[in-house]
């Protein structure tokens, strides 16, 4: 499979990792559930159905990196749709959170089970419910690490991609392409 998501019999992706990508990958998902956040637990005692309907935040996170992967919904300096974006942020943001978080810890718990196994490397094999959270962790991770080296549409090609190995930027240029072929190549997978 050389690196590359292969389709599993019945749903779902396989992919040859070793010691190496577990630790980078696993890290990386840790660190976006840190940037992410804790999810709010219900209040011993209170009502879990009343959790269900709190408000988030109504302003966009201050962080760039969040603020990408939390965007408004709509961008425009009108009041009315200033308004009805931060309408929108304050009852979606709580859950678009939650899922992101479930997605990173996802990808965790399947790299630990991986790890569980005493193995250096292995293959991992995804179910299909796996590999969508998988997709949405890995399309976070590019968000935030491409919002860190202030990728921008405009980049494709450019400067950032012939950096010096010296240069500091460098190994998160590295981890941002390496995870956009993991990415396109589960994504191609599942769509086969």
């Amino acid at each position: 499979m050389a690196g590359h998501f292969e389709a599993l019999p019945g749903g779902g992706a396989a992919v040859p990792l070793d010691e190496v990508e577990i630790s980078i990958l696993r890290s990386l998902a840790v660190q976006l559930l840190e940037l992410i956040g804790p999810g709010d637990e219900p209040v011993e005692g209170e009502d879990p159905l009343a959790a269900l309907f709190a408000e988030g935040p109504s302003e966009p996170p201050s962080d760039p990196a969040l603020r990408r992967l939390f965007p408004d919904a709509y961008a425009d300096d009108d009041e009315e749709l200033r308004q009805a974006a931060a309408d929108f942020r304050r009852y979606t943001e709580n859950d678009l959170r939650a899922r992101k978080r479930d997605d990173a810890l996802a990808v965790v718990r399947t790299l630990d089970a991986l790890s569980a196994s005493g193995e250096g490397g292995a293959v991992l094999k995804l179910t299909p419910d796996e590999s969508r959270s998988w997709l949405g962790a890995l399309n976070d991770l590019r968000l935030t690490i491409g919002t860190r080296l202030e990728v921008t549409d405009e980049d494709e090609g450019g400067d950032l991609y012939r950096l010096p190995d010296d240069d500091p930027r460098k190994p998160m240029v590295m981890a941002y392409l390496w995870l956009g072929a993991l990415q396109e190549s589960l994504v191609e997978t599942l769509m086969s």
